[in-house]
């Protein structure tokens, strides 16, 4: 699913004076007591700081109050379970990441179902994958990397910010389509991917293109093509994959916010409108193009189909590549 910018704008048009649906009586008094956002990582990360966004701006004019609770653990699950366990009537939200697509078929013991256990609301943040390369690397563009690493099978290993994150899958997926023998070494998040391919050590990265801009941007890896739609507004030299001649590799990490399942459809659309216009405000997009995040809104009904496209996707990337959450 691609978001342009005439659908996010249009949305942005329609949000904050948009009319309510015609059952929205139900929500006459909502909120009427704090809401809670729960967050499925450690405090201070992105996800945190966009639930501290959002629930500092939603709702001002009426006053209401919220409550941000960080339940971290199994790359998400946690936080993710709780929210699906919680009462559909408006009063818990969860922030999701590209995570929450990937792990139902990364662990069959998963206490939720990312389709039914949830009630969609909206996309907010979206970042391109990048492929950076050492400097050294003998290749200034796509075709001579894909030429270069198949003069030597196996030579080549790619950094990547976990098994099982986005940028992982997001590399498997091109190392699939292209029929490359590339190894995967997996870090523990961007920084220490990062560390590893400046020095040289992978001389190859696939990663989040936040995590891996100021490193492109001071001269110390290449930016070969990034996974987005467009180009990045962050890195506007940098070719999409598609432009570089490789289809189907559109893939991003992105943030978004759900309900439990069964929360009232008028509440849905109402946080909707809500995020719209939290997202539209330029004070809120400067402070997210700092931490290399562009807003996202879509619809309830457009988040839900990318959930079903991107579960079904994923899905086939992990079985073909034999990928274990323990890899």
């Amino acid at each position: 699913m691609v978001w342009t910018r005439r659908d996010f704008l249009a949305l942005c048009a329609a949000g904050p004076f948009a009319a309510l649906a015609p059952h929205a009586s139900r929500a006459a008094g909502y909120p009427s007591r704090p809401i809670r956002i729960i967050v499925p990582y450690a405090a201070g990360g992105p996800n945190d700081i966009i639930a501290r966004m959002i629930a500092g701006e939603a709702f001002r004019r009426e006053g209401a109050s919220f409550v941000i609770e960080n339940i971290p653990g199994g790359a998400g699950n946690a936080g993710t379970a709780a929210a699906a366990r919680a009462a559909g009537d408006g009063y818990t939200l969860v922030v999701v990441t590209s995570s929450f697509f990937i792990n139902p078929s990364l662990n069959s013991k998963i206490q939720y179902d990312p389709i039914s256990s949830f009630a969609p609301i909206s996309v907010v943040t979206a970042a391109p994958h990048v492929l950076v390369i050492h400097p050294s690397f003998p290749a200034r563009d796509m075709t001579e990397f894909v030429a270069a690493v198949r003069a030597q099978p196996g030579k080549y290993s790619y950094a990547s910010a976990g098994t099982g994150q986005s940028s992982h899958l997001a590399g498997e997926l091109f190392r699939q389509s292209a029929g490359l023998d590339l190894a995967h070494v997996p870090f523990n998040g961007a920084a220490p991917a990062m560390t590893s391919t400046v020095g040289g050590h992978t001389p190859i990265a696939f990663i989040s293109l936040p995590g891996a801009a100021p490193f492109i941007q001071d001269g110390r890896l290449r930016a070969l093509a990034t996974t987005g739609s467009a180009r990045s507004a962050i890195c506007p030299d940098v070719p999409t994959m598609v432009e570089a001649g490789f289809a189907d590799q559109v893939s991003v990490f992105m943030q978004g916010i759900l309900a439990p399942a069964g929360t009232p459809r008028e509440i849905v659309d109402r946080w909707q409108r809500e995020l719209a216009r939290i997202m539209a405000r330029p004070d809120i997009r400067q402070r997210l193009a700092a931490l290399g995040l562009e807003p996202v809104v879509n619809s309830p009904e457009a988040f839900g189909a990318h959930i079903k496209a991107e579960v079904a996707r994923w899905s086939r990337v992990i079985r073909a590549a034999h990928i274990g959450a323990s890899e």
